[in-house]
């Protein structure tokens, strides 16, 4: 689910840029979001082979997702926030010992 994330940020998917431009995040952070998406898409996988960076991987895609909640939150669209939370469960569960 990361990965795919991941992708959409840098295929700009408008469904991923829209809702960011909503919540005032600037347009210079997005390569830097997607590229923090990605790196722990690629930790979990290698996780797979190395468990201690599967967890690190994990932790810090918890942490990005709970950014994206608070993102979403500080911009008042409280409808949103179940989205992030989306991606977040699953890293959570992981990261959970």
């Amino acid at each position: 689910m990361a990965g795919s994330s991941a992708y959409s940020v840098f295929a700009r998917a408008e469904w991923v840029i829209k809702p960011m431009a909503d919540y005032d995040v600037p347009a210079s952070w997005i390569p830097w979001l997607g590229g923090a998406e990605a790196a722990g898409a690629v930790g979990l996988l290698v996780g797979l082979a190395v468990p201690a960076v599967g967890a690190a991987a994990a932790i810090g895609l918890a942490l990005y997702f709970a950014g994206a909640v608070v993102t979403v939150v500080r911009a008042r669209w409280f409808s949103h926030v179940p989205f992030p939370l989306m991606y977040a469960a699953p890293v959570v569960a992981l990261a959970l010992p």
